[in-house]
């Protein structure tokens, strides 16, 4: 149902009506917003020493490149992004690096972090930057010269991050949007929560800076149009951005000519309801689109970014600054000068109260954000973080403190104040019982943390915090799964490692066994051969035995008598003895023969002894 018709501004700067649409639930708030937006912004000097957390985004912890005792400038990079989703971290001002520790960070719990110290020379001497679009450039002609790489590389570079609360590095929401073919961008300008109003001011202070940084961002995603959503509580900042769009109207069009573009820029005024400004309202509000549970706005083609991220933009492409300061809304009924300052990240909270006058005697409470969705700091001496959009200082009695419990009444006040159209007393029920399965059959993970639903609560149950607590609590027991899967998963692979290394080894016994009893049998075949062909050799070889010994007997009594023949025929030396020579002669003969004889007669007898022994044994 269309809740206004307000005027709005597109390209050709006619006065038109639009329809706009509403979400559920919402409530009324005051939003003591004067308090804060009477004044200019103002400029912090920046402290003697500053802490700088490596973790003010989503995402994994820069990883510091600089080390204690190097000398430091301005702007210059302390810390390298690590992935993807992740940021870098530059020096707030120059000085020495004088630790690198854990200090502690802005959080409810008080947690520490690891931090760069720096310890300042308070000359503010800046490192050379490099912007990409230089002052003689004109603006729309340096932007219509860039490519979206270059201006996203710049961004990321720049360490800007979600401004707006949610402090997911820019540079790959980018990068999302031109996978998803983003065709719609929508600025958020709402700032629907009480007391606080930086970005009230900075549209109207530096309204140009928003417009380019609007085109830069418009033109890496390639959104075919954008609006700016803007409560209407705040005239003036409306005003600004009409005259700041009509101020740069005619090299708009001729960029968007050249470009071949239908886009356009609009700034449209919504109805002051809290929490107009979630990101998921806002787009129901201009569109009357739905983003799906548990989706994202670039699954309907929507990206939507913060005032302040399209300045901080603005100023990485044409000034070349990384992000080092942001301004921060100091306000509340302890604060004598309530005002929004331009702050040095790092700087001390405790440099900043001091700074617009803390009326110590009436301090309440010390909260960071608003009073709705942010919270009591358990101390002043953390630093200002990028997330640092408020610091509410409230007063005694400025902001009422919820009585003690009481048990739920079933009223449906929560249910229908609820901008997400859940149940919140039942989620509360599961909460309470710690049935995480059950919660988030009803969707917790949609619930924005707006603080309606307490709000209105009349047994002044924390239902938000049960539901912070719910989350938690389910992350946890997710990540546990994950390390369990993890450890099952490598448990499986090694046991899958070694059931194939133990196949492996059976696998090559076997192959070494097969390969064994070949070997066996081929050798058992060659032994086969070798023994059939050494039988016929010695057979062969014992006929020819045979037959050389018969030829060396031949050869012997062939030459045996051969030499008795040459003895013969040889003149004997026995002629003209004496005959006493002749008797000794004949004596010796007669012995020879004599000899013969008897070795003739022994051997017929060992003969005849032998054949009878044969005989013997025979018949036995």
């Amino acid at each position: 149902m269309s809740q206004s018709l307000p005027h709005t501004v597109n390209n050709s700067l006619k006065t038109t009506l639009r329809r706009l649409w509403s979400f559920p639930g919402g409530i009324k708030l005051d939003g003591k917003k004067s308090l804060s937006n009477q004044h200019a912004i103002t400029t912090l000097e920046v402290s003697r020493q500053l802490v700088i957390p490596l973790t003010q985004h989503i995402g994994h912890a820069a990883q510091p490149v600089v080390k204690v005792g190097d000398q430091v400038l301005k702007g210059q990079l302390l810390a390298h992004a690590e992935g993807p989703i992740s940021a870098p971290v530059h020096a707030s001002s120059s000085g020495i690096v004088s630790a690198i520790e854990e200090r502690p960070i802005p959080h409810p719990s008080g947690l520490s972090a690891p931090c760069v110290v720096i310890d300042t020379d308070g000359y503010e001497q800046w490192l050379e930057l490099s912007p990409l679009i230089l002052p003689s450039t004109g603006e729309m002609q340096g932007i219509a010269s860039l490519s979206s790489v270059q201006i996203k590389q710049q961004i990321a570079n720049s360490g800007v991050v979600g401004l707006g609360g949610a402090l997911y590095p820019c540079a790959a929401k980018l990068q999302s949007a031109q996978k998803m073919h983003t065709d719609t961008l929508i600025i958020n300008a709402a700032e629907c929560e009480p007391y606080i109003t930086c970005d009230d001011v900075l549209m109207r202070t530096r309204p140009e800076e928003i417009i380019l940084g609007i085109l830069l961002i418009k033109k890496v995603v390639g959104a075919k149009k954008c609006l700016i959503g803007i409560e209407d509580n705040k005239p003036e900042a409306y005003q600004a951005l009409v005259k700041a769009i009509r101020g740069y109207q005619q090299t708009i069009s001729r960029y968007q000519r050249e470009a071949n573009s239908e886009a356009k820029i609009e700034v449209v005024q919504v109805p002051t309801r809290y929490p107009a400004g979630g990101e998921k309202q806002l787009i129901q509000v201009l569109t009357g689109q739905e983003v799906p549970t548990q989706g994202l706005p670039m699954n309907i083609g929507i990206i939507c970014h913060n005032v302040t991220t399209a300045a901080a933009a603005y100023q990485a492409v044409f000034r070349g600054e990384p992000l080092i300061s942001r301004i921060v809304t100091v306000t509340g009924g302890a604060i004598k000068h309530p005002q929004n300052i331009e702050v040095p990240l790092g700087t001390p909270i405790r440099d900043v109260l001091e700074h617009v006058g803390l009326n110590s005697n009436e301090v309440d409470k010390i909260i960071l954000g608003g009073p709705m969705m942010g919270f009591a700091l358990p101390s002043i001496d953390t630093p200002v973080t990028k997330a640092t959009n408020c610091l509410l200082v409230s007063a005694k009695n400025e902001l009422k403190t919820p009585p003690p419990a009481m048990p739920c009444i079933r009223c449906a006040r929560c249910a229908e104040s609820c901008p997400m159209s859940l149940l919140p007393q039942q989620m509360y029920w599961y909460a309470k019982a710690r049935d995480l399965e059950k919660i988030q059959d009803y969707n917790i993970f949609d619930c924005i943390e707006c603080g309606c639903c307490s709000y209105v609560c009349p047994s002044n149950i924390p239902l938000v915090q049960y539901f912070r607590y719910a989350k938690t609590e389910i992350w946890d027991d997710e990540r546990e799964r994950n390390k369990a899967n993890i450890a099952r998963e490598r448990h499986e692979f090694h046991l899958e490692r070694l059931e194939k290394a133990k196949l492996a080894k059976a696998e090559a016994a076997r192959l070494r066994k097969e390969k064994l009893a070949k070997k066996k049998a081929e050798d058992k075949k060659i032994a086969q051969q070798a023994s059939k062909t050494d039988t016929s050799g010695d057979a062969r070889d014992a006929k020819k035995s045979a037959a050389s010994h018969s030829d060396l007997i031949q050869e012997a009594i062939a030459r045996s008598k051969a030499k008795k023949a040459q003895q013969q025929a040889q003149k004997k030396n026995t002629d003209n003895l004496t005959e006493a020579q002749q008797k000794q002669i004949d004596a010796a003969n007669k012995r020879r023969r004599d000899n013969a004889r008897n070795i003739a007669r022994d051997n017929a007898g060992n003969d005849i002894q032998t054949e009878a022994s044969a005989s013997d044994d025979q018949d036995q």
